[in-house]
């Protein structure tokens, strides 16, 4: 059947649509009050007109319906494929932080409140998103403090030196106490603490009321007095609360500044009359911006699952599903949510404020950037003499320890960033012929041994490179950058000479006094601000290609060990170990194995002591261990 064709088979009920592209992959996800009239708009020439749904229609292969009763039940269904699938003709939020929430164990038997960014289905409760962040601590701090739960795990049977002081009802709380005191007693500072988190304090409160008289009338006077003050607490954090909502109102405001295909959006949180966070989102790849499909679906993605929704939510442009979305936060949060687009006066100041915050945001994000790339180009051009902007620059560095295992590393740094698929590794393999560098006389033989395998192995990474790229015929980096000093820039130097390029440009970073030594300027080294953006971006590349150099040594340094453990076996040499962790992956891997299993790999004779020597290796190991208890 044609798709046309299914489509005008659709029923007219409430539903979510789902098309499909030729690998039956959904790359779009929607809701309609009427199923067969909203998708069928779809294949409209007037509609195909537009940027974004001409390239959706065009890769439609198939469409799906769900019905359901009403249209609230669609933007629930279709907010959750949206976050299942990531269709990528959706809007999808792209948060640039996770807030923190409160967890509450309630599944335990002794439940615990800590926090965390993790939401898990394991029974638990979980209470936030708090912002500022700090507030989530100081609220688990509290809870900690004045009804004894704790944040760590701990068992009950057994005595604790000092976590159980804090428990507020008795000094003796705790595992000493009676299993069923304990029990009791932690039971009923969990439920104070939920209703607490809850925000159930009017509930809690005469609950503590409650208690503090009996414990008094049974002339418990300590127990009564921790419930004194406790309530004391509670009802002054109260009244703070009702100053702060006095003083302002809890808004949400929301704007952004487009550019096609690039959007940034700002999300201010007022409380109490105070901004007290502010978020960003951004997206690089919108093929049209249409503000009211992307408000709409900003505001689902945003607000649908919170656990909390300000009394307002301010936003630039009024829209269609702006009632029902007022209709379904206000149903999920339990009080009355209203989206509301100012016009004029303070309101439709505070959005206005937000929307220039989104262009800063843009700015710094998208536009100012890419041009800051090309700056610092030209003034690294300026400051170390070079002919032009570098557009290329390839960077190295060498990684040993104490003369062994010693790799070398070259990162790109490529018209702004850096470009990892041309990234190289080096194994150093000593060249003999290479010259040994100059060190100085006063330091240690070591020492000086160390400096000249160096300046050694700099001199060979970077004429294999250099040799390798003209034989090949292809161009020269713009740079060539030496993480070090000057012995390592004159290594590089010497290799260049050798290979004939005596005018390549050179320059290398020493670590610790960030100086730039460049060829030709020895005696005159480039000490930057520590401020220039010029000196950061060298610092970027540099520490990446430390990062490369380092990571790829101690890869090499394991493997190395592995293949002398194994080389222990009589008959067995380096090429047969690596060849046996080449196939099998891991010596762990061989201590599973049977002797014919070995065999399959070595003879028979070689497998039968490869497999006694692992065998006996985890025997000894076993008996030290058995030993030490």
């Amino acid at each position: 059947m044609d798709l046309r064709e299914k489509v005008n088979e659709f029923p007219l009920e409430p539903g979510v649509y789902l098309f499909k592209d030729a690998a039956e992959k959904i790359i779009y996800v929607g809701k309609a009050k009427s199923l067969r009239h909203r998708v069928r708009s779809y294949f409209l020439a007037v509609r195909q007109a537009d940027v974004k749904t001409g390239s959706l229609v065009r890769e439609i292969a198939d469409a799906e319906y769900i019905v359901v009763d009403n249209e609230r039940e669609a933007l629930a269904l279709e907010n959750n494929l949206i976050k299942q699938n990531k269709p990528k003709f959706n809007v999808l939020l792209r948060d640039d932080k996770t807030y923190p929430y409160i967890c509450f164990t309630a599944a335990e038997a002794f439940p615990r409140v800590f926090v965390t960014r993790r939401l898990e289905k394991n029974g638990s409760l979980f209470f936030g998103p708090y912002f500022p962040a700090s507030l989530a601590h100081r609220i688990v701090h509290f809870i900690n403090r004045y009804f004894g739960i704790p944040s760590e795990k701990m068992e009950m049977n057994r005595p604790h030196a000092r976590a159980w002081l804090e428990f507020y009802l008795s000094r003796s709380l705790g595992p000493r106490a009676a299993q069923q005191t304990l029990e009791e007693r932690y039971g009923e500072a969990a439920h104070d603490t939920r209703m607490f988190l809850e925000g159930r304090r009017k509930d809690l409160v005469k609950s503590l009321e409650e208690r503090m008289h009996r414990a008094s009338d049974e002339e418990r006077f300590e127990a009564a007095t921790g419930y004194r003050n406790l309530i004391r607490t509670l009802e002054d954090m109260d009244e703070r609360q009702k100053i702060a909502a006095a003083a302002g109102e809890d808004i949400d405001v929301l704007a952004w500044y487009a550019e096609s295909p690039q959007v940034a959006v700002n999300l201010f949180h007022v409380r109490g009359g105070r901004v007290v966070d502010r978020r960003e989102f951004y997206w690089e790849d919108l093929e049209e911006f249409e503000p009211v499909e992307f408000l709409t679906s900003l505001l689902k993605q945003i607000y649908l699952d919170a656990n909390y929704i300000p009394r307002f939510i301010h936003v630039p442009t009024s829209f269609d599903e702006c009632d029902l979305l007022q209709q379904v936060f206000s149903e999920n949060i339990g009080h009355r949510v209203e989206i509301v687009a100012p016009q004029r006066g303070a309101k439709r100041a505070l959005v206005d404020l937000v929307e220039t915050n989104a262009k800063h945001s843009f700015n710094q994000r998208f536009r100012v950037m890419k041009p800051a790339s090309e700056v610092i180009a030209e003034a690294l051009a300026e400051a170390l003499g070079l002919p032009e902007p570098p557009r290329r620059i390839e960077s190295f560095d060498i990684s040993h320890v104490q003369g062994s295992d010693t790799v070398a590393s070259m990162v790109v740094w490529e018209n702004g960033k850096m470009k990892k698929s041309d990234y190289r590794k080096f194994i150093i393999h000593g060249n003999a012929n290479a010259a040994a560098a100059a060190t100085p006389a006063e330091l240690p033989d070591a020492e000086a041994r160390l400096l000249r395998d160096d300046f050694t192995s700099m001199r060979e990474a970077v004429t294999r490179r250099y040799q390798r790229l003209i034989e090949e015929k292809r161009p020269l980096p713009s740079l060539v950058l030496i993480d070090g000093g000057l012995g390592q820039l004159h290594a590089a130097a010497e290799a260049l000479i050798a290979l004939g390029l005596p005018k390549q440009p050179l320059a290398s970073i020493a670590k610790k006094e960030e100086i730039l030594y460049v060829t030709g300027r020895e005696d005159d080294p480039i000490r930057l601000d520590h401020h220039s953006p010029i000196l950061h971006a060298i610092q970027q590349i540099r520490d990446e290609t430390h990062r490369f150099a380092v990571t790829f040594h101690r890869l090499r340094r394991t493997k190395s060990r592995l293949v002398t453990s194994l080389t222990a076996v009589p008959g067995i040499g380096q090429l047969t170990a690596r060849k046996l962790l080449k196939k099998f992956g891991s010596v762990a891997r061989l201590k599973q194995m049977s002797v014919d299993e070995l065999a399959a790999a070595l003879p028979r004779a070689k497998a039968e002591r490869l497999h006694e020597f692992l065998r006996v290796g985890d025997a000894k190991a076993g008996k030290v261990a058995s030993q030490s208890r």
